[in-house]
């Protein structure tokens, strides 16, 4: 899949809010998002589970269960949920380590440009199903992922164990519970036959009102 990097995603991760980059910045973003394509080994797997709201708040995926008041509402209404996990592999990792030691700025770029990559993949992947899932009168909720809200990243192993993501597209945990590569997003999104739930993703979906990267 060609994923197309939105450049204004980039800047607002380099933090230009309401102003323009200069012209030597705009030149050597072009050369790092060239050079990230290239690295660039976009993956993902996903698999679709029937789900149950238990009485104490649990939801229950069969194998997965989390207890989340946040992901709950999410999910609320929903009998089947998605999990998903989407890397961008190995090769922009290693392209992140090797301008960490050469070119510090260009690897301050390439951390931007980066996650405005992964981001777009998985805008890219769910709007894929939801286009499939509505051809068949069903409708997709907000990814959410690990780490939003009340949705401990505890919950990350089980996630990855389940879709078998190591196998699959190669994502592992550290013993510190970083996944590896370090460009990875695992993420639950719900399947319900109601269509009156905005479709939104990212920033809207996140309850930290004051990341500094947050959208306007």
């Amino acid at each position: 899949m060609a994923v197309v990097i939105d450049r204004k995603e980039i800047y607002r991760y380099l933090g230009y809010r309401g102003q323009e980059a200069d012209e030597v910045t705009q030149v050597l973003v072009e050369a790092c998002v060239e050079e990230l394509l290239t690295a660039a080994d976009p993956k993902v797997v996903v698999r679709e589970y029937v789900v149950n709201h238990l009485e104490d708040g649990t939801i229950d995926c069969g194998n997965f269960q989390v207890k989340s008041k946040n992901l709950a509402k999410n999910l609320g209404g929903c009998d089947r949920v998605l999990l998903m996990a989407v890397t961008l592999g190995l090769g922009v990792d290693r392209l992140l380590v090797k301008y960490g030691k050469l070119q510090v700025s260009k690897a301050v770029i390439l951390q931007a440009a980066s996650a405005a990559m992964i981001e777009a993949f998985c805008n890219e992947c769910c709007l894929k199903w939801k286009q499939e899932y509505e051809h068949n009168g069903l409708y997709l909720r907000p990814r959410y992922s690990p780490g939003y809200g009340d949705f401990s990243l505890e919950y990350q192993p089980s996630i990855l164990n389940e879709l078998d993501a190591a196998r699959q597209i190669g994502i592992t945990l550290t013993d510190g519970g970083l996944m590896l590569p370090t460009k990875s997003v695992t993420a639950v999104i719900g399947v319900s036959t109601e269509k009156g739930f905005c479709y939104v993703e990212g920033c809207e979906s996140c309850g930290n009102k004051t990341c500094d990267y947050r959208r306007a």
